[in-house]
């Protein structure tokens, strides 16, 4: 099983103050402005964490509130010191780096921030002197800036501004610079004029640029360790400069470099001319002889590069370059670290000389993809993941906690990436099923339900909301939603709202909110009645209605409805305030053959004539014969007609001054209650839940309506005689047994009533001495 040690102390007292900045490190300045205790003092550990943990509570938790002056807080390296700092997406805007610009940061990763304009590469000019790694990965914008096209102030307010690229930036004085990321730069930016002033990268990704001429990394032949040339178009020139990317060979051999090179690419994105031959293979292998990673993902081989079927299926599956089935790989002088070989023939071979490949063979491959490739290559990482998809759901996963936590992560990374959170949430569900629970800790489990939340707050999409709903029914509900049930409640209202909804997602979101507001205490219930709970159910139920249709949307929405009224009389006001009565009377008439429905409305209408004060909106004609006529129900064994008999009991205990109406007489109904009790079997098991006696047990010590005390008897002689472990030491806990002694002793309670009375004190004492603990 997955450890649930808990998180570090660190990772705590972050997680809080980031919560509570106002209440630990900051106070308000102005009431807006955040601002450091001027008595504080923080290392590089403890800022660079509050940073990259902001960062990822902005991106994924929706409750957290972000603060425009958050990064202020960081402006005097006296009192805080940063050092190595994540940025990702919209988060990140010019203002927020222009404030931190006197820190000496020696690692900044910038991805996809795309508010980032030509501001921020000043800035960093700021941290040339320090920085070691640099990513601008995916910042599309940050080579631009605005510029105002002149003429009259009336054009101006017109088009105020436009987008201008800047030529004339260049790397210079970034004299530490080693690791550089320009993935996915835009057109236009001279890269070889741009790099020229680095004069020792050891590693640097160009990925998704397209360069006819790249000799100018020769000049880094004797540093470079790290190449990404990820879909870049590559010509033989390209090869020629990469085979000269190595040590000279006169070097010693212990000051060798392992070198890692990303030539891959997306076979889906474009059409590429290039095509992989033996002969590149070769030349790979010959000039790169320490090359210790390599990834030809996604590339088509122009040739076979194979040896023969009949000696590639000789002996065990080996990792020995001397039995390699990929011939020019034959020549290497060990096994490959890393070979990517994703979506390619060459990942099904059976002797592949690497210890970690990617590919789509197996199991193994495809978590490897998904390793390699979540943080940068979303298109590829949404494909790898549709491959375990099919593994969790038509195999077993045998690495089950890496493959969930590899989902949660790319489901993390790209919140607002359709195919992710598509494909994502499709394996999520077959990989937190049943079968899979006792391998999951609580806190992985709750991971995977945040992860869930987060797909159904950003996409309004069918497909997104059915798996992520789905999801949630592997999950024992109420008790594992619990740490998230508001936000949980909030989203699967706002799914049936909508105008247009898909039946699949509706039935199972109907579900969900049942079982949500099923064995909770009365505050949760109390919550969800004011987010509209109860309003939405009855829209459900109004439009089933219409459509003339008895569905599981209708008999869930009717059992939602019996549960959040339980004991929480604002609810069951809401229910008749909102024209519940109007539906229940026309349900019972458009489907008078429907026993759950009628059990459930039934159930639901006991919990509101438990509220005194709600009793007289009961007391009409039309719906005192409603429930008189159904206490001869026979409708799922005993239930409709014992939950009919409720509602009159609770009726009655109010008194006959109470009974404002002429028919049918208060007489004639008591008669039939009666006759209706005498009518059950003592033994029926009950399709009921009672998680308190307290509404049954006040009918107890009253002479107004004897039969109501006697139909509360009955209830617990039932439940204590057909469910003892369960109700016994829930009567005896509650009080029960006094009450039911001080009723025998009174005068107006009926002989039968007593004797049931003794009856069931029997059963509670004989359950007390069967279970009291004898040992010494």
């Amino acid at each position: 099983m997955a450890s649930d040690s808990p998180e570090s102390l660190m990772t705590l007292c972050t997680d809080f103050c980031l919560r509570n900045l106002e209440g630990t490190l900051c106070y308000l300045l102005d009431n807006e402005t955040l601002r450091l205790h001027p008595d504080i003092f923080l290392p590089s550990e403890i800022c660079d964490k509050l940073v990259n943990e902001y960062v990822e509570l902005v991106k994924t938790d929706s409750i957290f509130e972000p603060h425009e002056s958050f990064f202020t807080l960081f402006s005097d390296p006296r009192s805080t010191r940063l050092a190595r700092i994540h940025l990702r997406e919209q988060i990140v805007q010019d203002q927020d780096l222009e404030a931190i610009r006197k820190q000496d940061l020696v690692e900044l990763y910038l991805t996809n921030c795309e508010k980032l304009t030509a501001k921020s590469l000043q800035t960093l000019v700021s941290f040339s002197h320090t920085l070691i790694s640099l990513s601008l990965f995916g910042c599309c914008n940050i080579f631009y800036e605005e510029e105002n096209p002149g003429g009259c102030e009336d054009d101006c307010l017109v088009n105020p501004t436009r987008q201008v690229l800047v030529k004339d930036f260049t790397f210079e004085g970034f004299s530490r610079l080693r690791f550089l990321n320009l993935g996915r730069l835009i057109e236009g930016v001279n890269v070889e004029t741009l790099l020229r002033p680095l004069t020792s990268l050891a590693a640097l990704d160009l990925s998704g640029i397209q360069l006819n001429d790249v000799g100018f990394l020769t000049q880094w032949k004797d540093s470079l360790v790290s190449l990404v040339l990820y879909n870049m178009d590559l010509s033989e020139e390209h090869i020629q400069v990469i085979a000269q990317l190595h040590k000279l060979r006169s070097q010693a051999l212990s000051c060798r470099r392992h070198l890692h090179l990303d030539i891959s690419r997306d076979h889906l994105s474009s059409y590429y001319k290039f095509k992989l031959t033996r002969r590149v293979l070769n030349l790979f292998v010959e000039n790169l002889v320490n090359l210790t990673s390599l990834d030809i993902s996604g590339h088509t081989m122009l040739e076979n590069c194979t040896i023969p079927n009949m000696e590639e299926k000789m002996g065990q599956t080996s990792i020995e370059p001397a039995k390699s089935s990929i011939a020019p790989f034959r020549g290497l002088k060990r096994p490959l670290q890393f070979l990517g070989l994703f979506e390619t023939s060459l990942c099904r071979l059976t002797h592949i000389p690497a210890y970690k490949v990617s590919g789509d063979k197996n199991e193994e491959q495809v978590l490897n993809a998904i390793e390699a490739y979540t943080e940068h290559r979303p298109e590829i990482t949404s494909r790898a993941i549709n491959l375990l998809f099919d593994i969790a759901r038509i195999e077993r996963c045998s690495q089950l906690l890496r493959a969930l936590q590899l989902v949660i992560t790319a489901l993390k990374c790209h919140k607002d990436d359709k195919n992710i959170q598509v494909t994502g949430s499709a394996a999520l569900f077959y990989l937190t099923n049943s079968e899979y629970r006792m391998e999951q800790s609580i806190k992985l489990r709750r991971q995977v339900i945040q992860v869930v939340l987060n797909g159904m707050e950003s996409y309004q999409e069918v497909t997104v909301q059915r798996n992520c709903c789905l999801t949630l029914c592997n999950f024992s509900i109420p008790e594992e939603l619990e740490f998230q049930y508001r936000r949980v409640n909030e989203l699967l209202l706002n799914i049936l709202n909508q105008s247009r909804q898909d039946e699949s997602i509706q039935r199972i979101a109907v579900h969900l909110c049942n079982a949500l507001v099923c064995q909770v205490d009365n505050d949760h219930k109390e919550a969800v009645g004011k987010m509209g709970f109860v309003m939405t159910m009855l829209k459900l139920i109004q439009k089933k209605l219409a459509d003339k249709t008895c569905d599981q949307v209708m008999e869930f929405s009717w059992s939602a409805l019996w549960n959040i009224t339980d004991e929480t009389p604002d609810n069951c006001e809401m229910f008749l305030n909102y024209s519940g009565m109007k539906l229940f009377l026309e349900c019972l008439k458009e489907f008078p053959e429907k026993q759950e429905l009628h059990r459930n409305m039934l159930g639901l209408l006991g919990n509101v004539a438990e509220v005194r004060e709600l009793r007289p909106q009961l007391m009409t004609s039309q719906f005192i014969s409603v429930f008189s006529n159904l206490l001869e129900s026979k409708a799922d064994g005993i239930e409709v007609s014992y939950n009919a008999c409720g509602v009159l009991s609770h009726i009655m205990f109010d008194g006959p001054e109470a009974w404002g109406i002429c028919e049918p007489h208060r007489e004639e109904v008591v008669k039939r209650m009666w006759a209706a009790i005498q009518s059950w079997d003592i033994n029926s098991r009950r399709n009921i839940n009672y998680r308190s006696f307290e509404p049954i047990l006040r009918l107890l010590p009253q002479g107004i309506s004897p039969v109501s005390q006697h139909w509360a008897t009955w209830a617990l002689y039932n439940l204590v005689s057909v469910y003892p472990d369960k109700y016994c030491p829930l009567l005896i806990k509650e009080g029960g047994i006094p009450l039911l002694k001080d009723m025998i002793k009174m005068a107006s309670a009926r002989q039968e009533t007593k004797e049931m009375a003794w009856k069931v004190i029997e059963h509670c004492s004989n359950f007390k001495e069967e279970n009291m603990d004898t040992s010494r």
